[in-house]
């Protein structure tokens, strides 16, 4: 069992290793951890989801908490639902494919448990201790609460009505939880719209909205761009200004151009960034240490603070309420907002591009163009079993040429025209590299070099 327990989440197969006994354990052993009276529970659409889901609020009710019953929802909408909660847990298992499911777990106000701050001690009650501790004698309520209304007007807020320009975008939603939220908040943008005295409306065109967790026709994962395709495809033959692909809870998102080019997700911070800061003049802005130099070089020439963070939700989220950071973006599609939360938002990102689109009255690649500064591999995963003695290896070849290095977040080195990244996997025997260059020749010549020395 000990597998499930990752450094952010708790997510297997199902049913062999993530099943309705786990589920019960994990909700009983929630309780006892946080000391709470009442945690909210949602879940998506996988097929596994409702079983587990019962399973837990079985578990959270025996040991006397109360159960706020958020039923089917995207992650985002989950943490809408958790914004004042005691704690939550959401039935997910984000852009795995359809055998998996798992949860995610937040203290109060949706800060999340990682492995550095509960989810080992958790994983300790679920495994060993629960026997010391007795049922409740009284038994948690359930109470049902639908938030889905008033997370869609929340969502609008996001949108600059003033400036709004008719605009066409495709949404991939993969057949997950994005498919559920977002064609319901362009409904009620545009039924806002029809009630106003100009002819402004904002068209989604739906691809995969059906919630089908078999995922009939790609997996939900967005940072595989051959699952793009079809995307790509559709913006160009509906002449739309751009698309957007969610994975399978709707938590990241992946942009593509009106000419069907995919936008890396740190182009998009750099972006969006643009946008913050035109309302946010001189705000702190937080980026991952894989994202391209361009994003800390957009933050500064925009009159913005640059923060380096290191990957995760919740090392990021806990330096952004830190350091009162204004928004995060991260090479994975993950982009955070201190309006909402700090936490994820596909739409609220959606909505970023928009207000852009409209107040700009330039294409999305013109936009993106003059960011498309560097040459970049993406993230390369290799399979490695002493990694920490590969990685000091590395940092030795290259010690005495780099300008600057840093253990924030693995290895990061720095040179006069190209930087990388590397960084141990958490779940598994493997590096990964993320390097950037100032020309395409010279990355190919650095990629390789690195992962040479990987083997």
């Amino acid at each position: 069992m000990g597998t499930i327990f990752k450094a952010y989440d708790v997510r297997g197969i199902y049913p062999a290793e993530i099943n309705e006994a786990v589920a019960y354990k994990l909700g009983r052993a929630a309780v006892i951890f946080l000391q709470v009276k009442s945690i909210v529970v949602g879940r998506d659409g996988r097929l596994s989801s409702p079983k587990l889901f019962a399973a837990l609020i079985e578990g959270i009710t025996d040991q006397g908490a109360e159960v706020i019953d958020a039923g089917l929802c995207s992650t985002p909408m989950f943490y809408f639902c958790s914004r004042e909660a005691e704690a939550s847990i959401m039935v997910t298992a984000s852009h795995n494919p359809k055998d998996y499911n798992g949860f995610k777990l937040c203290r109060e106000k949706a800060f999340p448990i990682s492995e550095e701050n509960g989810i080992k001690a958790i994983q300790q009650l679920v495994e060993k201790d629960l026997a010391k501790y007795k049922l409740a004698k009284i038994k948690g309520k359930v109470t049902a609460k639908n938030n889905l209304s008033l997370f869609v007007d929340y969502n609008l807020k996001f949108v600059n009505f003033k400036r709004l320009n008719s605009l066409k975008l495709v949404l991939d939603a993969g057949n997950g939880m994005c498919g559920y939220t977002f064609p319901k908040i362009f409904a009620r943008l545009n039924g806002k719209l029809k009630s106003k005295p100009n002819s402004v409306t904002v068209k989604l065109i739906e691809m995969y909205t059906t919630l089908d967790f078999s995922f009939p026709h790609h997996q939900a994962n967005p940072l595989d761009f051959s699952t793009l395709k079809d995307l790509q495809h559709k913006i160009v033959t509906e002449k739309a200004d751009f698309g957007i692909a969610t994975d399978g809870d709707g938590d990241r998102c992946i942009f593509v151009d009106e000419k069907g080019a995919i936008i890396p997700a740190d182009i998009m911070t750099a972006l969006i960034s643009i946008q913050i800061l035109a309302d946010n003049p001189g705000a702190a802005i937080m980026h991952d240490v894989r994202c391209s130099k361009v994003v800390a070089e957009t933050i500064n020439q925009y009159g913005g603070r640059a923060v380096l963070g290191r990957v995760g939700h919740s090392f990021i989220k806990q330096k952004m309420r830190q350091e009162k950071i204004k928004f995060a973006g991260e090479l994975s599609g993950h982009m955070y907002y201190q309006e909402n939360n700090y936490c994820e938002s596909s739409f609220i990102s959606t909505a970023m591009v928009i207000n852009l689109l409209s107040s700009s009255r330039q294409k999305l690649s013109e936009l993106v163009n003059p960011l498309r500064k560097y040459f970049s591999t993406g993230e390369i995963n290799t399979a490695v079993k002493n990694k920490l003695a590969v990685i000091k290896q590395v940092e030795q070849k290259y010690s005495s040429q780099a300008q600057k290095v840093l253990h924030l977040d693995g290895l990061s080195m720095y040179f006069k025209d190209w930087w990388f990244n590397l960084r141990a996997s958490n779940t598994e025997d493997a590096l990964r590299l993320n390097l950037e260059a100032d020309s395409n020749g010279l990355m190919e010549k650095k990629k390789k070099e690195i992962l040479g020395i990987l083997g």
